[in-house]
């Protein structure tokens, strides 16, 4: 059964989101970053550019010839996934086939308008007996 871990109190979701992906890199770990928004996937893209500014994080976008190979891909769906290890969520909603995988990561920002959805996806979770581990990032 998928583990789910969310992270919640984001200042930035966004910047959280690309620590986190960056220490599951570390650990060895495969992860996907569902960004069902063009525009968020590609904000997700520069950021990890960017981040950490001491090293490269390998990623690539999902359908790039590398992705297979690749430690990190962001994907607006989840149809061809070269992998099954860790899905991050950046959207808004519950993603889809998200059994599928050992591990989905949820990041939640600060705002009302992103706790309200999140919300709604932990009780689905917790509904379905998924094993759920909360973390608040404002103590970080």
């Amino acid at each position: 059964m998928t583990r789910i871990d969310f992270y919640h109190g984001a200042a930035d979701k966004l910047q959280s989101a690309c620590r986190l992906i960056g220490e599951l890199h570390a650990r060895g770990c495969r992860v996907l970053v569902y960004a069902p928004d063009e525009e968020l996937a590609a904000r997700a893209d520069r950021q990890l550019w960017q981040q950490p500014a001491t090293g490269f994080l390998p990623h690539c976008r999902a359908g790039d010839a590398l992705a297979a190979e690749t430690p990190v891909v962001i994907g607006g769906t989840l149809d061809a996934a070269a992998h099954h290890e860790v899905l991050l969520n950046l959207g808004g909603e519950l993603p889809p086939a998200f059994s599928r995988f050992d591990r989905l990561v949820e990041i939640v920002g600060d705002d009302e308008a992103d706790r309200g959805p999140a919300r709604e996806r932990f009780r689905f979770y917790r509904d379905r007996g998924y094993a759920i581990e909360a973390h608040d990032l404002a103590r970080a």
